[in-house]
């Protein structure tokens, strides 16, 4: 009966050990890992049938960090043929804006990528190009349509953010 109380004790301060060691308990870190996005831009560039949007490297504000990425053909709610590019980032003040760009049926995906936000009657210029404002419950949203391709940069981020990030990007091809 020593024997095994003895090992029961040792077991324990393994086990103990283990956990204030080797896990970690800091609970206060963000939990969502930074993304390296360059090969999927690459990727996306050369495959997608418009220049894919992406902000330069140094144009974004410090403390910005991409979190996901994701390029590929149609989903369940897109038809056959288009494509969807989605780059997403938080920034500093953990707020979400994501970069998301398809071929797809405008009024449609932007009410998908938007989490329904409604068109506003405001649009601003940025970088020579029109965006217009959308608004919504959970996001809001800049839109800039052109043939064959609508690029919405959109999120929980305020518009001056939202602003921040759509005069970062650069549309490329190939």
């Amino acid at each position: 009966m020593r024997d095994m109380l003895l090992s029961l004790v040792v077991i324990g301060a393994v086990a103990a050990g283990i956990y204030v060691f080797a896990i970690p308990h800091d609970d206060s870190k963000n939990p969502l890992k930074t993304v390296d996005y360059r090969v999927e831009l690459i990727t996306a560039r050369r495959a997608a049938p418009y220049p894919v949007a992406a902000p330069e490297p140094g144009r974004l504000p410090k403390g910005w960090r991409a979190t996901s990425v994701t390029y590929g053909p149609e989903t369940s709610s897109r038809p056959q043929g288009d494509t969807a590019w989605h780059l997403g980032f938080l920034t500093a003040e953990e707020e979400y804006v994501a970069v998301e760009q398809s071929n797809a049926k405008t009024g449609p995906y932007v009410a998908e990528v938007t989490q329904r936000a409604k068109k506003t009657d405001r649009a601003q210029r940025i970088d020579g190009k029109e965006w217009v404002r959308y608004k919504g419950d959970k996001y809001n949203a800049l839109v800039h349509t052109e043939p064959g391709v609508t690029t919405v940069v959109t999120g929980t981020a305020s518009f001056g953010q939202l602003t921040e990030m759509a005069s970062a990007l650069t549309a490329k091809k190939g």
